[in-house]
């Protein structure tokens, strides 16, 4: 297995290799080793500053970045766009420049616009890490998702996943496609058809807009959240409605003919995508996946430190 990165910035997943996906899992269970010891910090990244730059509302992944940079020994720095020179009409190239100025290695950006790290990527020399970028990618999500069922069921390759719910405005859901695939996993789409992007069958995938088709194809249940703060119109009747005919409850699972794995990439609109007893039910593992993203960004930070 190649030791090192491809590529010196993760960007998305479209950009690395199968050998990347595979180097950062393999990184990352060495760091899931480091964090449940009663000492878990390392000093991998003691001389290395790193910027969270956040454009965007965030909990689970800056908390989950910033652990992960502090278990690492990195020193860290945080910027919300909330309370900046944004508001007052700084570029987004002249914000990172002034946080480079203050000799910053590397940044965590998430924006609400695509390619927003790809542009700073091509005009900062620090090395760039996507934290989700509009509705385009979050590469970080995708690669701790893989290595959930990698920890539950032992391989990726030839599992079925379903990625269930709102495909359209889920950055989620593309850049699992892309990971999901590359290591040899098939991979079925399922929602409403008015959250289903037109042309998503081109990229490989099987197309359904029936959830119990979907629970009895799959071996694992990705449900995304419906994300209504993305919706410029109405895309379905009412949230009541759409739990009727897509939310899943634990008696769907159950009353399937073998155990499936549920995951959510959170925050759960509980009662709508997935009722309580759902989430907090065995076929669940959702909070492992929140303990895996602190390894899995671990890993990250850790191999583009190196390159």
């Amino acid at each position: 297995m190649m030791q090192s990165l491809s590529t010196r910035h993760l960007l998305g997943i479209k950009d690395l290799t199968e050998s990347d996906i595979q180097l950062i899992l393999a990184t990352a269970k060495e760091f899931k080793d480091v964090i449940n010891r009663p000492i878990k910090k390392v000093p991998s990244l003691r001389d290395i500053t790193i910027a969270n730059v956040f454009f965007e509302n965030s909990t689970r992944t800056r908390l989950s970045f910033e652990l992960a940079e502090k278990r690492l020994s990195a020193d860290v720095v945080n910027f919300s766009a909330s309370g900046s020179s944004v508001k007052k009409g700084e570029t987004l190239l002249d914000t990172v420049n002034n946080i480079l100025a203050m000799k910053v290695d590397m940044i965590v950006m998430r924006h609400s616009s695509p390619g927003a790290p790809h542009y700073l990527a091509k005009h900062i020399p620090a090395n760039v890490v996507n934290a989700g970028d509009g509705t385009h990618e979050h590469p970080t999500q995708a690669l701790l998702d893989s290595f959930s069922i990698q920890q539950k069921l032992g391989d990726v390759a030839g599992k079925r996943v379903a990625i269930i719910g709102d495909i359209t405005h889920s950055r989620v859901a593309l850049s699992n496609i892309f990971c999901l695939q590359k290591q040899g996993a098939e991979v079925m789409v399922c929602g409403p058809a008015t959250l289903i992007p037109k042309h998503i069958s081109a990229l490989g995938v099987r197309v359904s807009h029936d959830v119990r088709e979907a629970l009895n194809w799959c071996d694992v249940a990705n449900v995304l959240r419906i994300q209504l703060e993305r919706q410029q119109i109405k895309y379905f009747p009412s949230l009541r409605e759409y739990s009727l005919y897509y939310g899943i409850s634990k008696q769907m699972l159950d009353e399937l003919d073998r155990s499936i794995v549920l995951m959510h990439p959170g925050p759960i609109n509980r009662g709508v995508e997935l009722t309580s007893d759902a989430a907090d039910s065995h076929h669940s593992i959702i909070l492992d996946q929140v303990e895996n993203g602190v390894a899995v960004r671990m890993a990250v930070l850790y191999l583009l430190a190196q390159l």
